[in-house]
């Protein structure tokens, strides 16, 4: 145990008293925070914004009732670990809901210290390392007769080029793992590229050697899908299921623009399929690539996701559902999950929409292989951003902080992209 952790453990849990819990959300400035703090405030609860930025947006929200400044977990995971504890304890803390894999691998691993203090929003350790692994996800999945793209592990770039006969141009190079957490003194962060040939496949391989393995997979081509869900040991509360309409970098990323659909049955039974025998609580995306042969698993993501504010713009009020879960505990087991909500509702990040535009327009093609989007469609998305028909992740005209402080920081971010392109 830390220096200074036995007078905080001396405190037992609060018992929410008048029904009014207090809940610190880390990564305040994200959207997806954003939308958490407005949903558990709107019920009237007690909600401590955190984050590692001073200016954070999170901080503007008229629902956050405090703030709670941490170090940046992926530089100083446990200065961040202390920082929490020590607002856990000294302000009563009932529950913490980590939102990015940087807060959670840290806290997932100290959460004995929390113990007798508050709940964590974590899923079982055992569970979050098969997510939070590609390989043992992609395992899971063929164990379990979910599809998944043709699949090789290689440790280096010989290994990789060596094979060379059984792949398939372009092939994406995705890290086993996306955080990796690195004897507690840093969070060390790996991102998917691509390669269409041996010579890009061994010259991008080289940057992981030594780093991570790197599961080497056929490119699906298709549109993007998510089943997004709230499960109690693996069996489903809330669930509802989003399309990307675009994305940044338009070769595959952060979704900057997405639309609610009705549930897909198949991909829906694949899902709870996985986190059933994951015996999972809390929450998940489990999302797909959908092309001619069906859908396809990608990845499951077991954390807040980045389109979390377009499920409550439809009606999933998953930051409450997922608080009430940890706090009061499961529905009975003879109540059936949600799954109904408003249909063709659009939400959009309006930093990355902005990308996806300024890309598009300028007509900047990374990968070849790829169809780049027409100019007259840039034209048209951003004639589209004066569309009252679609919301947006942190504009509100209920809670507008947050969205008019991120304006200037928009413009400045791209300005100083201009000046570096000219």
């Amino acid at each position: 145990m830390r220096p200074g952790l036995q007078n905080q453990r001396n405190r037992k849990m609060s018992t929410c008293k008048n029904g009014r819990p207090t809940i610190l959300v880390s990564d305040a400035g994200r959207g997806s925070a954003i939308a958490i703090i407005r949903s558990l405030g709107r019920k009237g609860w007690r909600v401590l914004a955190a984050d590692s930025d001073p200016s954070s947006l999170g901080f503007r929200s008229r629902y956050a009732a405090e703030h709670v400044l941490y170090p940046p977990p992926a530089e100083c995971p446990l200065g961040f670990l202390n920082a929490v504890l020590c607002a856990v304890s000294e302000r009563k803390v009932d529950l913490v809901i980590p939102v990015t894999d940087a807060a959670i691998l840290p806290l997932s691993e100290a959460r004995s210290e929390f113990a007798g203090l508050c709940k964590l929003a974590i899923p079982d350790a055992t569970a979050l390392d098969i997510t939070t692994n590609k390989l043992k996800t992609v395992e899971l999945a063929e164990e379990l007769g979910v599809p998944t793209p043709r699949t090789h592990l290689v440790h280096t770039a010989k290994e990789a080029v060596d094979l060379d006969g059984e792949l398939s141009w372009p092939v994406v190079l995705k890290p086993q793992v996306s955080r990796l957490y690195r004897n507690h003194d840093s969070i060390e962060a790996f991102t998917v590229c691509y390669a269409e040939n041996p010579v890009q496949l061994f010259e991008r391989m080289k940057r992981f050697e030594g780093r991570c393995p790197v599961l080497l997979q056929e490119y699906c081509r298709g549109v993007g899908k998510g089943v997004e869900l709230l499960l109690f040991q693996g069996r489903p509360l809330v669930a509802f299921q989003h399309r990307r309409l675009r994305e940044v970098p338009i070769n595959g990323g952060a979704s900057s623009l997405r639309q609610s659909e009705p549930l897909d049955p198949m991909m829906y039974d694949f899902a709870i399929r996985l986190m059933k025998s994951l015996n999972w609580t809390g929450l998940a995306m489990v999302e797909f690539k959908v092309g001619n042969k069906g859908p396809k698993l990608m990845e499951i993501n077991g954390r807040v996701w980045g389109s979390l504010p377009l499920a409550v713009h439809s009606g999933v009020d998953f930051p409450c559902r997922l608080a009430e879960l940890y706090l009061n505990g499961p529905p009975s087991s003879d109540v059936s999950p949600q799954t109904t909500y408003s249909v063709g509702v659009r939400s959009r990040n309006l930093e990355l929409d902005l990308m996806w535009i300024a890309t598009v327009l300028l007509g900047k093609q990374r990968y070849p292989f790829l169809s780049m989007p027409s100019r007259f469609q840039g034209v048209a998305a951003l004639v589209g951003l004066l569309s009252p028909a679609c919301r947006f992740d942190v504009m509100s005209w209920e809670d507008p902080r947050p969205g008019l402080a991120a304006i200037p920081r928009i413009v400045q971010k791209f300005g100083s992209k201009l000046r570096d392109s000219t």
